[in-house]
C-alpha cells in the first residue's frame, strides 16, 4: 500500500513539474520574441500603396525589434492567396499579413474566400489610411469630375479605366461612381497597381480610382491628372484637388486602409508585444513623416479596436456591394 502512494506522489510530481516546465518553456518564448527574421506578406505586386507602406513599416518595425521583417509580395486571388498564406503558416508570431481595406472587408463580401477573414486572423494595430484619388490620363479632355461624367455620357464605354484587380476597392470604388452618376465606363483589371500604372501613365487605360499614396509622385510630376480624392475632406497633400463630395456627388467617400495581422491561433502574449512594438514605431515623429510623404496617414491602433473596424467596414461595403449589383464570386 506504501508502495503504491509513493508512486502515486511521484506521478504527480513528475506531472506537477512538466505542466511548471511548459508553463515556464512559454513564458519564455513570449519573452524571447522575436529570435528570427519575420516575414511580412503583402497581397499586391511591388509599387503601389499597399507596397509602399508595407516597406516603410518593415524597415522601421525591423529597426525597433532587432530583427529583420521581410517583405514577401504575393499577388493573385484579389489578395486572398496572401491570406491563405498567412492563415495556414505556423501560428508563432514570425509570418504577418499586411492586410488591407480589400483583403479583409471587400473580399468576404464578394468572393467565397476559404478563410474566414474575422475568426482567422489575430488583429495586431491599423498601419495607416489615405484616400483614393480619381486620375485620369492627360490626354482625356476633362478637368473635374462634373466634366469627367459628362465627358462619360456623351461617349458612353469609350473609357476604360484600371483598376488592382477585380473587387479591390479601385474597382468598388469606380463601381460606385457608377452607379452613383450613371455612367458607362469599361473596368480592366491588372494585378496591383504597379502592373497598371504604365498603362495609365501610356493612355492605354485613360482613368483610374486608386489609392492616393501610390499616385502622389505622378500627380505632382504633372504625368497625371487629379480630379478629386474620395474622403469627406481634403488631403493635406494635395489641398487644391476638391473631394468628389464637393464635385457634386454627396454621400461619395472611400478611405483606403493598411493593418497588420496574424493567423488567429497565435498566443495572445505575442500579439501584445509586436502591437506595442508597431504602435512605438507608427508614433514615432520620422515614421509619420515619411509617410505622410507618400500620402499615407499613420494610425495606429490596439487589437481590439482593428477588430472592431473590420467588422463596421464588412457590413458598410456589403451595402455598396448591394448597391452596385456586383455578384459574389469564387
Amino acid at each position: 500500500m506504501k508502495t503504491a502512494i509513493l508512486a502515486l506522489a511521484l506521478l504527480l510530481s513528475l506531472i506537477s513539474f512538466g505542466v511548471r516546465g511548459q508553463g515556464a518553456a512559454t513564458s519564455a518564448s513570449a519573452q524571447d520574441y522575436p529570435n528570427r527574421p519575420l516575414r511580412a506578406v503583402v497581397p499586391n505586386v511591388p509599387g503601389g500603396g499597399t507596397d509602399t507602406i508595407s516597406r516603410i513599416v518593415a524597415a522601421g518595425l525591423s529597426e525597433a525589434l532587432g530583427k529583420q521583417v521581410v517583405v514577401d509580395n504575393r499577388a493573385g486571388a484579389g489578395g486572398s492567396l496572401a491570406g491563405s498564406i498567412v492563415v495556414n503558416a505556423t501560428p508563432d508570431g514570425y509570418t504577418v499579413l499586411m492586410g488591407t481595406i480589400s483583403t479583409q472587408s471587400i473580399n468576404p463580401v464578394l468572393l467565397n474566400l476559404p478563410y474566414d477573414p474575422v475568426k482567422d486572423f489575430a488583429p495586431i494595430s491599423m498601419m495607416g489610411t489615405t484616400p483614393n484619388v480619381l486620375v485620369v490620363n492627360l490626354s482625356l479632355p476633362v478637368a473635374s469630375v462634373s466634366e469627367f461624367v459628362a465627358y462619360a455620357k456623351a461617349n458612353p464605354g469609350k473609357i476604360s479605366y484600371g483598376s488592382t484587380g477585380v473587387g479591390g476597392s479601385p474597382h468598388l470604388a469606380m463601381e460606385l461612381l457608377k452607379a452613383m452618376t450613371g455612367i458607362n465606363i469599361v473596368h480592366v483589371p491588372y494585378k496591383g497597381a504597379g502592373a497598371m500604372l504604365p498603362d495609365l501613365l501610356s493612355g492605354q487605360i485613360q482613368a483610374a480610382n486608386v489609392a492616393l499614396s501610390g499616385q502622389l509622385p505622378h500627380i505632382r510630376a504633372g504625368r497625371l491628372r487629379a480630379l478629386a480624392v474620395t474622403s469627406a475632406k481634403r488631403s493635406a497633400k494635395l489641398p487644391d484637388v476638391p473631394t468628389v463630395i464637393e464635385s457634386g456627388i454627396p454621400g461619395y467617400e472611400v478611405i483606403i486602409w493598411y493593418a497588420m495581422f496574424m493567423p488567429a491561433a497565435v498566443p495572445k502574449a505575442t500579439v501584445a508585444k509586436l502591437n506595442a512594438k508597431l504602435v512605438k514605431v507608427l508614433n514615432a515623429p520620422d515614421m509619420k513623416a515619411r509617410l505622410a510623404q507618400n500620402g499615407i496617414d499613420a494610425a495606429p491602433s490596439t487589437p481590439g479596436e482593428l477588430a472592431a473596424f473590420v467588422k463596421a467596414e464588412i457590413a458598410k461595403w456589403s451595402k455598396v456591394v448591394k448597391l452596385t449589383g456586383i455578384k459574389k464570386t469564387n
